[in-house]
């Protein structure tokens, strides 16, 4: 069956002065009824009646396509318009995408309330239903206007490409249609299951190529760093090393005397310098010598605050936020016959995005309204903060939203929008500010992935059966961070900090995961994959050692454990794989299983360490179920830089902090897989059917288990410290 008739799926309305027709072509203008109401809220107007285009088609058959979600790499700038084209049977080569512009109330994905925000692998998923719908009535208003011409019953025709044909063998394209038609008083009504559904895709499925690549390959694509606007000055900044410490003293004097340095400007949360040159600005920022006023921050110190975590995830007394659950723990630990405690530990990680973070922006001369040119994977988000900056109304603010050149959560945040929009207005006259910040600057007050402690305890009845699973995880809110009153109206729920600890796949009674909260005053933000990241290579190396503890195959024991086909479909397509049960030398395999916006998958790492205690990884496996596969290849090359990106954070990624200030300043000191260290990949994508489901972080979270796990079975080190850098390879082997 297929899901969409499944989804609940909000009305599409069309007005007579959104449907133009004629020499101009066919513009499908709607908006998503219910889907906006927050962010109306937000901005305060509510009641606007404005809509949004989502198709134009053009009497010499053309047809453009709007993509409402940031474009970082991930394929969702094609992705989103070809199911449009799907379900209004476009010729996909006529078809031209567009990226649309900042406006929430158009734009917005369902998933966020409404927001423009491209975040957690939720595009595709959040999208779905809407342009589905968009596809299939647009499809029916040609249907109706082409039989309306012939004079004859609208069922008695069908499409082809961009193509309506009566089943008399007579046809007319869209372009044709388009030269004439006239606007319904309202659109159809259509149940986009009844139109397309997988047994009769035509581009949904396929390789159709990635529209983005061909900019990117010859040089044309325009990312944030290539924004150049009349006028402009440049600005580097140097954030406070520890978070809300305020510049005391500054040597304005002597930077001032560097040859195209403009201004230097303090800020509340930094120093910046304005010049009429990057080099300027640099030189200005390599001579800055900044007195920092005290933070409540500047006491934190990683490594010892994570021992403090440990202690406080095995404090039963510890305040905390229950996550998710099922059944009875209490209940099912206390009849328990045996219980068993792990601890696992898990440092911040940085980003490490390509494309250095920047942003341009032209505030009036009056400071009422604004137009900025970013890389930012929240358009919403860019577009209130600097109304509030500016103290003006959002729609005084234009966003105009620039390919990203990798973003993974760090782009989420409006940080380096409200930089340039901040500078701008108080260099004043209307002058464009583009900031641009140093590698070291960003890693030096870059929003990191939380630190965290674990403490995971199991059940087992007399038979070694899992009653009861409490998963506690220690760490700052992100959300608590980022935004203060979603926290808040969540009821402490951080689902940055806790995603993939919840493990319903796995048929354990009673289960539950919590979070004890800390505050220690870190920048922090989500990170790719967020919490999964982390909560399943401890869920995952805790379900090894149970399954060694009961002399159990590791994939055996899983198989055992999940409660659906499709879940246990997926391991055992990645056993037979990576051959599972052959014997190695020199090398040991590892397992681990996961699940993600109702998407399973599952990978198996190779690995050997040498006697320093460095890690290699020889083979990674990867089976996946997505739903529905729309891109089959793309999913593939997402899944191949999600197992990259998951064994660089398992593997080498670390952030320390000492006294609050961050120690790494590069990639010399904060390392990441290089090409030397990348393993043969091998990913099979398994459509079990069902709604597509988002795939942009669905590979990373098994393969921090699958390495631990790996490892273990090789030399018997238990890795409960996650990077795995040689020094605690070396220390577990010993232990």
């Amino acid at each position: 069956m297929n899901e969409v008739s499944k989804i609940t799926l909000p009305e599409l309305r069309v007005s007579r002065r959104g449907f133009v027709g004629g020499a101009a072509g066919l513009t499908f203008t709607m908006t998503v009824s219910g889907l906006v109401s927050e962010a109306a809220a937000a901005t305060g107007r509510d009641g606007d009646t404005t809509v949004n285009a989502y198709v134009t088609i053009r009497p010499d058959n053309s047809i453009t396509i709007m993509s409402p979600a940031a474009e970082m790499g991930q394929g969702i700038m094609t992705c989103l318009p070809l199911i449009v084209a799907e379900y209004m049977d476009a010729d996909w080569d006529r078809v031209t995408v567009q990226m649309a512009p900042a406006n929430h109330k158009l734009y917005g994905n369902p998933k966020f309330g409404g927001l423009q925000y491209t975040v957690a692998s939720l595009s595709v998923m959040g999208y779905w239903g809407p342009l589905t719908m968009v596809g299939a009535q647009t499809r029916q208003v040609l249907i109706d206007a082409a039989a309306g011409k012939w004079g004859v019953s609208a069922a008695e025709c069908s499409t082809e490409p961009s193509k309506v044909v009566h089943k008399s063998g007579k046809s007319m394209t869209y372009g044709e249609i388009a030269a004439f038609a006239k606007p319904p008083a309202e659109m159809p009504k259509v149940d986009p299951s009844k139109v397309k559904n997988e047994s009769n895709y035509r581009l949904l499925g396929t390789s159709v190529g990635r529209v983005d690549v061909p900019s990117k390959t010859n040089g044309t694509a325009q990312y944030g760093m290539d924004v150049q606007v009349d006028g402009m000055v440049y600005a580097a900044i140097q954030r406070s090393p520890v978070s809300k410490a305020k510049p005391a003293t500054v040597n304005e004097a002597e930077i001032m005397k560097i040859k195209g340095v403009k201004r230097v400007i303090r800020l509340p949360y930094g120093v910046a310098i304005v010049g009429d040159t990057v080099e300027a600005t640099k030189n200005g920022r390599d001579a800055l010598e900044v007195k920092w006023s005290k933070a409540p921050g500047d006491t934190f110190t990683s490594e010892k605050a994570l021992g403090e975590y440990l202690k406080t995830a095995t404090d039963p007394a510890s305040k905390s936020v229950t996550w998710k659950s099922e059944g009875d723990v209490a209940a099912g630990m206390k009849g328990a016959a045996k219980v068993e405690s792990f601890e696992y530990t898990s440092e911040h990680n940085y980003h490490a995005q390509m494309e250095p973070m920047n942003a341009t922006a032209r505030v009036s001369a009056d400071g009422k309204s604004a137009e900025i040119w970013a890389s930012t994977q929240g358009p919403t988000i860019a577009q209130l903060v600097s109304a509030k900056v500016l103290k003006t109304s959002p729609a005084n603010v234009t966003v105009h939203p620039q390919l990203i050149g990798g973003g993974f959560g760090r782009r989420a945040q409006p940080d380096f929008v409200v930089d340039a929009v901040l500078l701008s207005k108080i260099m004043g006259g209307g002058t464009p500010v583009k900031v641009i910040y140093s590698r070291e600057d960003d890693v030096a007050a870059g929003r990191m992935r939380p630190m965290t402690a674990h403490r995971i305890d199991v059940g087992m009845d007399a038979d070694g059966k899992i009653v009861g699973w409490k998963h506690r995880v220690v760490g700052e809110s992100a959300i608590g961070y980022t935004n203060p009153d979603r926290l808040k109206k969540s009821g402490g729920k951080d689902v940055l900090v806790m995603a993939g600890a919840e493990i319903p796949y796995y048929g354990i009674p009673n289960w539950m995961a919590d979070h004890v909260r800390e505050e220690r005053g870190a920048r922090l933000s989500a990170w790719r994959g967020i919490g999964a990241g982390y909560t399943k290579f401890a869920s995952e190396a805790t379900i090894d050692k149970l399954a060694l503890a009961a002399n159990a195959d590791p994939v055996e024991y899983r198989m055992a454990l999940l409660n659906n086909d499709k879940a246990r479909n997926v391991l055992k397509a990645v056993a037979e794989m990576s051959d599972w049960k052959r014997k190695r030398t020199g090398t040991a395999l590892g397992v681990a299983f996961s699940e993600l916006h109702g998407a399973h998958v599952a990978g198996v790492a190779e690995v050997s360490v040498d006697g320093d205690g460095k890690i290699k990884v020889h083979n990674f496996w990867m089976a996946l179920d997505p739903g529905t596969a729309l891109q089959p290849d793309n999913i593939v090359a997402q899944t191949e830089s999600n197992i990259i990106y998951g064994l660089s954070q398992s593997i080498k990624e670390q952030v320390t902090i000492e006294d609050g200030a961050v120690q790494q300043s590069n990639f010399h000191d904060y390392e990441v897989f290089r090409m030397a260290d990348v393993p043969n990949i091998e990913v099979k994508v398994m459509p079990q059917g069902g709604i597509p489901r988002g795939i942009g972080e669905l590979g990373l979270p098994p393969t921090a288990g699958a390495v631990a796990n790996a490892v273990r079975a090789l030399n018997g080190a238990d890795l409960t410290k996650m990077p795995f850098t040689p020094d605690r390879v070396k220390a577990a082997m010993k232990g």
